[in-house]
C-alpha cells in the first residue's frame, strides 16, 4: 500500500479514536474496540475493498462528528448518537458482517450499560 494511503487511513483511524471521546464511556470503549478491530481486520483487503472500507469509515467520522457537535449545543436535552441502518445496506452485506453485527448489538445490549439500543428506524434520544 502507498505511504499516502497508509497516512491517510492513520489520520482517519485517529480521527473516530479522538470523536469516540465525547461518547459515554461504555459506547468509548465498545466502538474504540471496534473500530481496532476492524482496521486490523483490512490492513491486507484489496484495494476495491480498502476503498469502501475508507468511504464508509468516512461517513462513520461525519456523523459522529454531527452528532458531538449537536449535542454540545443541545447540552439540556438528552445525548444522542446513532443512525439507522436501511434495508438496502443490509442486504449487501456478507454473512461474515452479519455476524460481527450480530455481535455488537449483543454487546451493546448486555445489562448494566449507560445506554440502550434499540430496533427503531430513527436514533433514541
Amino acid at each position: 500500500m502507498p505511504a499516502r494511503h497508509v497516512s491517510r487511513v492513520r489520520a482517519l483511524y485517529r480521527r473516530i479514536l479522538l470523536l469516540h471521546r465525547a461518547l459515554p464511556p461504555d459506547l468509548k470503549a465498545l466502538g474504540d474496540q471496534y473500530v481496532k478491530d476492524e482496521f486490523r481486520r483490512h490492513k491486507t483487503v484489496g484495494s476495491d475493498e480498502a476503498q469502501r472500507f475508507m468511504q464508509e469509515w468516512e461517513v462513520y467520522a461525519a456523523v459522529l462528528w454531527q452528532q458531538t457537535n449537536e449535542n454540545r449545543q443541545n447540552s439540556t436535552e438528552k445525548v444522542c448518537f446513532g443512525a439507522a441502518l436501511p434495508e438496502e445496506k443490509l442486504n449487501d452485506f456478507r454473512d461474515e458482517q452479519i455476524g460481527q453485527l450480530q455481535e455488537l448489538m449483543q454487546e451493546a445490549t448486555k445489562p448494566n450499560r449507560q445506554f440502550s439500543v434499540t430496533e427503531s428506524r430513527k436514533p433514541k434520544c
